[in-house]
């Protein structure tokens, strides 16, 4: 998904990814915001969570594509926010964290499918949302859903 994260000189965890390098060539700043770090997070516990028993730390580096030492602090900021808990190396999404994530990945999967509809490839749609998923607009994401619903329907 990511290919590496760095803190910036405040600390907050940025992630980058050849996806955000179209962004660049596209005139954005090129960073993400730290609420956006922390949905990545949250959605990659989410999904590490679905299949397997326990989501380990090493498991949450290694599918951002991030450091140890990321993630730990990535953790600790998720912990002070109360998304997740911890029980030594293993992250546990906490009640509001699993309600966040599952809205942040439920966007994800709205947005992949709506692109997808319009005709974009599936693998371009999925990286495409990644980056989509943090920017959209309420009214934009509902008239996403409501075409969808319309699709469905049909």
């Amino acid at each position: 998904m990511f290919s590496a994260a760095f803190p910036n000189d405040r600390g907050d965890i940025r992630l980058f990814s050849p996806a955000l390098d179209k962004r660049r060539a596209l005139g954005y700043n090129g960073g993400m915001k730290v609420d956006q770090s922390v949905e990545d997070y949250l959605e990659t516990i989410l999904l590490l969570s679905q299949s397997a028993e326990q989501v380990h730390r090493a498991d949450v580096a290694r599918r951002l594509g991030v450091s140890l030492p990321a993630v730990t602090k990535a953790v600790r900021k998720l912990c002070d926010m109360d998304y997740v808990r911890t029980e030594g190396m293993h992250i546990h999404l906490t009640e509001s964290g699993l309600a966040r994530a599952r809205e942040i990945y439920g966007k994800h999967v709205d947005i992949a499918r709506f692109l997808v509809s319009l005709g974009v490839a599936g693998d371009v749609a999925e990286r495409d949302a990644c980056l989509m998923e943090h920017v959209v607009s309420e009214q934009t994401y509902a008239a996403i859903r409501s075409y969808l619903k319309g699709a469905d329907a049909t």
